[in-house]
């Protein structure tokens, strides 16, 4: 807070105050300017070569992703096996019944998708916010179970997110490599926002392309792209979403990435990525040609 300091008036002249608001997490800014009303006379501050005061009107840029709010799902949660009972009850995934949560996948030494899944939101929220976002997330420990997929879903919707994006790892066959990106299909209560979700899966999948080792899925989707009508965190969305299965933990050569802090940072910065391109583009209805309906 700017306080008021008492200054003498000099005959003719005008001190004026020009107090610029500064966008960002944890800015505050203020604009100071002396004008004289004698043909335009300047102040010391405005002659001086390194003098950081700025003309007047200017302001402080705005973070690219400030006002944006973005839904982090990390898939499953630590100690979801401790708790079968619950994470086995039976909740409307807006099509059909679904249990609540499942315990998630491992790779062959017992690194959990729950782990994987953590640590790369954590590792992404702290990017988005960075750029000035507020980031929800549906889960905020890996040392806990839950919680629902219905209530992960509630968590996004409610908080108003302009996208989100829930993270993930797959089990599929030992042979099997790659990522893959999963969109919601129209179930009624996410009707409008197919087209978006689908122009986020397009920036998704270049941005991991672009920025990651890992490879388009050989084994699950066309084109690295699944059409899913059958999970509640995609049919009960009401924002723009998808879920990126980042890669197949019974492989080997998938694996070793996966469990990698360094390629988990990787991941988070492609999504980031992905994010700040799909908010910043007038392009949120595109569609991707991917057409192809799998369940699981």
């Amino acid at each position: 807070m700017l306080s008021a300091v008492a200054l003498p008036l000099p005959r003719r002249r005008l001190l004026t105050a020009v107090v610029g608001a500064a966008a960002g997490v944890g800015l505050a800014g203020a604009t100071w300017t002396a004008t004289r009303h004698r043909r335009g006379a300047t102040t010391a501050a405005e002659r001086s070569p390194g003098s950081t005061t700025r003309p007047v009107g200017s302001t402080v840029p705005r973070a690219p992703l400030s006002g944006r709010v973005i839904g982090l799902d990390p898939g499953h949660n630590g100690l979801n096996w401790e708790h079968t009972a619950y994470i086995d009850e039976l909740v409307w995934n807006g099509r059909e019944q679904e249990t609540c949560d499942t315990t998630g996948t491992q790779d062959g030494n017992g690194y959990t998708e729950a782990e994987f899944a953590f640590n790369v939101a954590q590792y992404l929220a702290a990017s988005l916010r960075a750029e000035g976002a507020t980031v929800v997330l549906t889960r905020t420990t890996n040392t806990g179970f839950g919680p629902c997929i219905t209530e992960r879903a509630s968590i996004i919707n409610n908080a108003g997110a302009d996208v989100a994006i829930s993270i993930h790892a797959d089990g599929g066959p030992e042979t099997g490599r790659g990522f893959s990106i999963l969109e919601p299909v129209a179930s009624g209560v996410n009707d409008d926002v197919i087209g978006a979700s689908q122009a986020l899966g397009a920036r998704v999948r270049s941005a991991l392309l672009d920025e990651t080792p890992m490879p388009l899925s050989n084994y699950y989707g066309v084109d690295g792209i699944v059409a899913r009508d059958d999970l509640g965190g995609l049919n009960l969305t009401t924002v723009p979403k998808v879920m990126v299965e980042c890669g197949n933990m019974p492989n080997p050569t998938d694996a070793a990435l996966l469990a990698d802090p360094g390629f988990q940072q990787q991941v988070a910065g492609a999504l980031a990525t992905a994010v700040k391109a799909f908010l910043t583009s007038s392009d949120t209805t595109g569609a991707t040609t991917a057409t192809t309906l799998v369940r699981a």
